[in-house]
């Protein structure tokens, strides 16, 4: 006979047998059952200082991991605390859990005190959302959550779990994970897909967000390899193939006229691999057959089936299992001596004389570019930036080579602002033997720069470089670009260091670009949590993005 249990201990089996090694969260009193059992098993509970901080760093956990990421909260305002978090991991394609309290459902003397329908909020933007109803239904509840959360296209789940029901008794146990493994591409479609390929003049590949898999990288490793065809990636397809090789032709920062998009106007063929439409558009198709900007083939390999719209409608399709998919290709096909990539490397070419003197542009406060050249010269080869969202992503995406998959880490989905912290917060504790680096803006940092605190608590090795203009710079430049007046988008800040001390953290401010070059290298070598309180020059961003590299691209 099954031995009866609290339905809360049932619970945390359940997710002791997933694996679920940490749960980040913001417990309140309608998780108390669920934290007592907690208290007693192998999961160590990560305490934060917002729920948004916790389900960042859950949603990390699943993206380098590809296991899924567990955050609590409770009802009501911990529940709607979470919604960020839960559409960072939804959209980006990292596996999570969010688990929520609820007051008791069979028999409640509060009214509606702090009761929102959570399952119902949770619906638009998870995979699969649940109210826990009975003990005996854990097993199977949480199991459903963990297969949707981890199965292709990754994402967010949640489960309500009432108080009430997390103190029934029950004699359930867990249910094992069943052994599954993705369907193989049709053999129709990779022939079909390697005839197309044969016959261009001019493939490139494209590697996106879908893509950044370890067992895809190294296929794809393989394809280039044998074929010699260039590749370009996405923002969340940086770092699947080493950006050092000579066949990289650049990462898609900006939405048109880089040097990467014209080398991909110049293809006769893409090769779309895990395209994702959550990211802007690497390329634009059109049926218009004038336009010379239009890609006039697109072969699309993925998990699932193109979603079609005015831009981008693939002429070939072949689904299943991508790694897999680009192994069959690989095996079949012929490189072929009528390819021509010149015109390709040339624009890459050009975009390594533009950026150069870039680069070494040493005015103060700090130059984009120049910052960009300091970090990647004081990260080793594994190391790993994370990054908040503002103007310095494009900078970064652009100009910062990734030699590693998931080295770095950035939000081109949801590209929600405060994420960048708790990130690299997740990165040093999976990786303490790694260098780690929260890359964010003033304004992005302190929407949770309280987790500073929970960053020293845990005793973390990281730094956090604080990219301050004063402003939410993003919009203020885009603001500009419109010919607006700027208005409302500026702001004061604290004494950065100051503020870092009082965490507990260790504070430095730059003074010159020489200056910066001394403190990363002093923070990335010393132990501990480090701030750096970084001025810098957006000043020229739109005579650079939207004006120099769209004008010289368009003459080359």
């Amino acid at each position: 006979m099954s031995e009866t249990k609290k339905a809360s201990d049932l619970f945390v089996e359940c997710l002791e047998a997933e694996g679920v090694e940490y749960i980040f969260g913001v417990p309140g009193e309608e998780n108390l059952d669920f934290l007592e059992s907690l208290s007693d098993s192998s999961i160590k509970l990560i305490l934060t200082r917002h729920e948004q901080g916790a389900g960042f760093m859950a949603a990390t956990y699943g993206r380098h991991t590809g296991k899924t990421g567990v955050f609590l909260a409770t009802l009501g305002p911990g529940a709607t605390n979470m919604v960020t978090a839960v559409a960072y991991s939804q959209l980006g394609g990292m596996p999570t859990l969010a688990i929520t309290g609820q007051k008791p459902i069979k028999k409640s003397k509060q009214g509606r005190f702090q009761i929102l329908d959570v399952v119902a909020m949770m619906e638009p933007i998870t995979k699969y959302t649940h109210q826990l109803h009975a003990g005996d239904n854990i097993p199977s509840r949480v199991r459903e959550a963990f297969r949707l959360a981890e199965e292709e296209k990754p994402g967010a789940t949640h489960l309500e779990f009432p108080e009430d029901i997390a103190e029934e008794k029950t004699d359930s146990r867990p249910i094992a994970a069943s052994l599954a493994r993705r369907p193989s591409a049709e053999a129709k479609a990779v022939r079909k897909a390697v005839e197309t390929i044969e016959n261009a003049d001019k493939p490139v590949l494209v590697i996106g967000a879908g893509a950044n898999r370890t067992m895809t990288g190294r296929m794809l490793r393989q394809f280039i390899e044998k074929t010699g065809i260039p590749f370009v990636t996405t923002q969340m397809g940086k770092g699947v193939i080493d950006e050092r090789h000579p066949l990289f032709l650049g990462c898609a920062a900006l939405s048109s006229g880089d040097f990467c998009h014209r080398a991909i106007e110049d293809a006769d063929c893409v090769i779309n691999i895990g395209h994702d439409v959550i990211e802007k558009p690497p390329f634009f198709m059109s049926d218009a057959f004038d336009d010379p900007r239009a890609c006039s083939c697109v072969v699309h390999i993925s998990t699932r089936t193109a979603e079609v719209d005015p831009v981008y409608f693939p002429q070939i399709e072949v689904i299943g299992d991508i790694a897999n998919a680009v192994w069959q290709i690989k095996e079949d096909i012929v490189p072929q001596g009528k390819w021509d990539f010149a015109r390709m490397l040339e624009y890459r070419q050009a975009e390594h004389e533009h950026s150069k003197p870039l680069a070494e542009d040493t005015r103060f406060p700090i130059f984009p570019p120049h910052l960009v050249q300091q970090v990647r010269d004081c990260m080793p080869e594994d190391g790993i930036i994370c990054l908040d969202n503002g103007v310095y992503k494009i900078w970064f995406a652009r100009g910062y080579t990734a030699y590693l998959p998931n080295t770095v880490l950035l939000d081109n989905a949801l590209a929600t602002m405060g994420a960048g912290l708790p990130s690299a917060m997740m990165s040093a504790m999976l990786y303490p033997d790694r260098k780690v680096m929260a890359i964010c803006g003033d304004g992005g940092f302190m929407m949770n720069s309280q987790e500073m605190e929970t960053a020293v608590r845990l005793g973390l090795n990281l730094t956090v470089l604080i990219l301050r203009d004063d402003a939410y710079g993003m919009i203020r430049w885009k603001q500009a670009n419109m010919g607006f007046e700027d208005f409302g988008l500026t702001f004061g800040n604290p004494d950065f260091v100051a503020y870092a001390e009082s965490y507990g953290a260790q504070g430095h401010r730059v003074t010159s670009s020489e200056h910066l070059t001394d403190v990363l290298d002093h923070c990335r070598d010393t132990p501990g949590v480090h701030l750096i309180d970084c001025p810098v020059d957006y000043s020229e961003n739109d005579q650079i993005l939207n004006h120099d590299i769209k004008e010289l691209s368009a003459k080359l």
